[in-house]
C-alpha cells in the first residue's frame, strides 16, 4: 500500500489530485488549515482508509505532528505532493505592484510557499532515515510566475514560487541515493480560486485577464494537474527526477 499525503488537499489543485490517486490506489491523507475540511474531502475519494487532518505547513511542530498522524494510522508517506499555497494576503484581487507589497505582505507569502514547501520536503527526508523507499515520491508546486516572473501575480508570489523550483532540485539530487524522486509541477493558468484572485475589481466576472495570450486558447483545469501528479507517482515516471513539468497551455514553451 503506497501513503500519499498532499498538502492543501481540501480544495482546488490539491483536492483534484487527491481524487487522482486515491482513484489509482493510493491511501491518501489530506492535510489543510482546518480538519474538518480535510476529513470532509477524504470522504469524498474513491477507495476506502482515507483520512483527513489539519496541518500548518508554516509550522515545523505542525509539519511534524502531521507526519506522525499519518505514519501511525496508515503508515509511512512514501508519496508527498506540497499544494498549499497563497497568492497574497490582500484581500483586494488584482496584482500587488512591488512598491505596494509591505514587509507583512512579503513574509506571509514566503512562509506558506516556500517554508511550506520546505518543511514537508525536509520532514520526510528526514523520516527516511536513509533507507531506500519503493517508489519514493515528491511532488512540489511552482508556477509558470516563478518561471517568467508575474503576468498576473506580484513579487512576492513569483519569488516565493522561484524559491520552490530552486528547493526541489536540491532535494532531487540528495533523494536520489534514497530512491525518491522529486520534481515540480508548474502550471500556468488554471481554472480555481486563487487565479480568480489576479482579476482586479473592475474585471471580476472574468476568471483571467490573460485568456488570448494563451496558444490553446483557454485556461487550463484542475484535473489536468492532477494527471501530471498521477503520472508523476506512477511506476512510470520512475526515471524522472529534478524536472519541472510545465502545464501552461503553452504560455512558455522550453
Amino acid at each position: 500500500m503506497r501513503v500519499a499525503l498532499i498538502t492543501g488537499g481540501a480544495s482546488g489543485l490539491g483536492l483534484a489530485s487527491a481524487h487522482r490517486l486515491a482513484a489509482d490506489g493510493l491511501t491518501v491523507a489530506v492535510a489543510d488549515l482546518k480538519a474538518d475540511a480535510a476529513s470532509a474531502a477524504a470522504r469524498q475519494l474513491a477507495g476506502s482508509g482515507h483520512i483527513g487532518l489539519a496541518m500548518d505547513v508554516t509550522s515545523e511542530a505542525s509539519v511534524s505532528a502531521a507526519f506522525d498522524t499519518v505514519q501511525a494510522r496508515l503508515g509511512p508517506v512514501s508519496v508527498l505532493a506540497c499544494f498549499a499555497g497563497i497568492l497574497s494576503t490582500s484581500p483586494t484581487p488584482g496584482r500587488l505592484p512591488t512598491t505596494d507589497i509591505t514587509l507583512a505582505e512579503w513574509d506571509a507569502v514566503m512562509q506558506v510557499n516556500a517554508r511550506g514547501s520546505f518543511l514537508c520536503v525536509r520532514e520526510m527526508l528526514r523520516r527516511v532515515n536513509g533507507q531506500v523507499i519503493e517508489q519514493g515520491r515528491i511532488i512540489t508546486v511552482s508556477s509558470l510566475a516563478g518561471q517568467m516572473g508575474g503576468l498576473q501575480s506580484g513579487a512576492a508570489y513569483s519569488a516565493s514560487k522561484g524559491a520552490v523550483l530552486a528547493l526541489s532540485k536540491v532535494a532531487a539530487r540528495e533523494a536520489a541515493p534514497l530512491g525518491i524522486t522529486v520534481n515540480t509541477i508548474s502550471p500556468g493558468p488554471i481554472d480555481t480560486p486563487m487565479l480568480h484572485q489576479t482579476v482586479p475589481p473592475e474585471q471580476q466576472g472574468q476568471k483571467y485577464l490573460g485568456t488570448a495570450s494563451v496558444p490553446l486558447g483557454r485556461i487550463g483545469l484542475p484535473e489536468e494537474i492532477a494527471a501530471a501528479v498521477g503520472y508523476l507517482v506512477s511506476p512510470g515516471a520512475a526515471f524522472v527526477t529534478g524536472a519541472t513539468l510545465d502545464v501552461n497551455g503553452g504560455l512558455s514553451m522550453r
